[in-house]
């Protein structure tokens, strides 16, 4: 692999003549929290609110509530730590720790990588399967050529690929609202999911795959990459500007996917729960969508589901391409990592194996990256030499680092649960 510079994007002038300064900030800004929020709606997310929901009931609305407040701080740091060094979380880390640390992150970075893609990869390919009964091996090609494609507006610079990504958002939003709105939740049992409670056998399964599935890890590495390319050359007020807007558009984003997200769960927890604690397919949804609410609801579902895959995995696909380019300073092909990063998908599909199943396995796999990548962002974001006046205060320090200890050990006692 040959050595190459940083991954730029084709960005705008911060202003033109006549610009004026409210057009600006949403011109340079807007945009990148909706392409890190496709990551809190994949299929991973498809598959573990939809079986947490089945096999609980609402008693984890509780995890999807608290994973989505925490994303936003998280995605908030990610940003700011992009806008405040004009690098990515990858490139700052290599700079700070260059060496073996840098290596050990970009291992452990990659398997939640190819997890990632595995989880969005597959969640297309069923999406195409239940839409159009395609078998599962002309799905992965048809969920190839998809990625492949979204990819390509990449070469255009970030605005094309923001609005395309944005508009396959709205998409899953739209099909979610209209689902939310035919099968609208209990009152009595949302209210009572907000209680924490991870009692059970698959309990703790489902809720360390949710978080897993809602606080991505290449989320907060691509995060900072979106938005170190912005800030090139910007002024302290134009930095400053920058994040004040940055939090908006996090706030919005990161808002409808937890909507998304309480909306799927108390769709499963509704109609697909019944006490044996069993859990439930996403073909099995769709079934159960078209005989207990209609084919309009079957055929939403389907839609968002494959939205969901084709945009999550060019998202994917880009951020794992950033995280070898910070860490390695190496970079190959996207079109080349895109074929290596689905083969496992791609012969996953093959052997028959249950695709929900993997989903829901790959998000636990996640969670257990997430310590890693915060604990990094925590470490540099908290360095005034780094970050100037955008240093973490002493508050978030000692939130995120709670965040980081609860993670971990939630982690730990589903190894404890499944070992011992």
């Amino acid at each position: 692999m040959a050595q190459t510079p940083p991954i730029t994007y084709a960005l705008p002038p911060l202003g033109r003549p006549g610009m004026g300064p409210a057009r600006i900030r949403a011109a340079t800004a807007l945009g990148p929290a909706f392409v890190a929020a496709i990551a809190y709606v994949d299929p991973g997310n498809f598959a573990t609110n939809f079986a947490g929901g089945a096999s609980t009931g609402y008693r984890l609305i509780w995890v999807v509530v608290l994973a989505n407040l925490v994303a936003m701080p998280i995605q908030f740091m990610s940003a700011k730590l992009g806008v405040a060094t004009g690098r990515s979380l990858p490139q700052v880390f290599r700079d700070t720790f260059p060496g073996p640390r840098s290596w050990v992150m970009w291992g452990q970075a990659e398997v939640v990588a190819m997890a990632t893609d595995l989880a969005e990869f597959v969640g297309a390919a069923i999406g195409l399967y239940l839409l159009f009964g395609m078998p599962m091996p002309l799905a992965a090609a048809v969920t190839a050529v998809l990625a492949f494609a979204l990819l390509v507006l990449q070469r255009r610079g970030y605005r094309p690929f923001e609005l395309a990504i944005g508009s396959l958002l709205f998409l899953i939003c739209a099909g979610f609202l209209y689902l939310g709105l035919r099968v609208p939740p209990s009152a009595s049992g949302s209210l009572g999911g907000l209680v924490p409670s991870i009692g059970g056998d698959q309990t703790l399964l489902f809720a360390v795959g949710i978080i897993g599935a809602t606080v991505m890890p290449h989320a907060i590495y691509l995060h900072s990459g979106l938005m170190c390319g912005r800030a090139a050359g910007s002024t302290p007020d134009e930095k400053r500007r920058l994040l004040r807007l940055e939090r908006a558009d996090i706030a919005i984003a990161m808002s409808l996917a937890g909507l998304v997200n309480l909306s799927m769960l108390a769709i499963a927890a509704k109609l697909f729960h019944t006490g044996d604690g069993a859990a439930v397919t996403l073909d099995e949804v769709h079934v159960g969508l078209d005989r207990m609410v209609g084919g309009g609801a079957a055929l939403a579902f389907a839609a968002a589901l494959l939205a969901s895959g084709i945009a999550s995995s060019s998202v994917g696909t880009a951020a794992g391409q950033m995280i070898m380019d910070g860490f390695l300073r190496a970079r190959v092909p996207l079109t080349l990592r895109r074929l290596i990063t689905m083969a496992p998908a791609v012969a996953l599909l093959c052997s028959g194996v249950d695709p929900t199943q993997a989903l829901v396995l790959s998000q636990v796999v996640l969670s257990f990256g997430i310590p890693f990548a915060l604990v990094a962002l925590l470490i540099l974001t908290s360095r005034r030499s780094l970050m100037g006046e955008h240093v973490n205060s002493r508050f978030t320090i000692v939130c995120m680092s709670a965040v980081v200890a609860v993670l971990s050990g939630l982690n730990l006692l589903l190894l404890g649960q499944q070992f011992l």
